[in-house]
């Protein structure tokens, strides 16, 4: 029987977290990942990115990017096992 592949996130806690780059945002509320950043992320023209964000006192305290693919695994990961014990 083959095993299966365990999907792990590298946005789980405990993992490296730092500050790549300030960016500005512009009048149209636009702003602009850095190349350097995006080729270490391997983003390409087209990639969709999931939007997160935490609150803290009602006020959003922390937005991160997720690639959406990786967004998919980790629910996967997260709810599979759930609906499999449900069904």
């Amino acid at each position: 029987m083959a095993k299966k592949k365990k999907i792990t996130s590298c946005c789980e806690p405990g993992n490296n977290c730092k500050v790549e780059s300030i960016v500005t945002v512009d009048e149209r509320g636009q702003m602009v990942l850095p190349k350097e950043l995006r080729e270490k992320a391997k983003i390409k023209t087209g990639d969709k990115l999931a939007i997160a964000s935490w609150q803290k006192g009602g006020e959003v305290c922390c937005i991160t990017l997720i690639k959406a693919e990786s967004l998919a695994d980790m629910v996967k990961g997260r709810l599979g096992p759930v609906m499999k014990e449900i069904f």
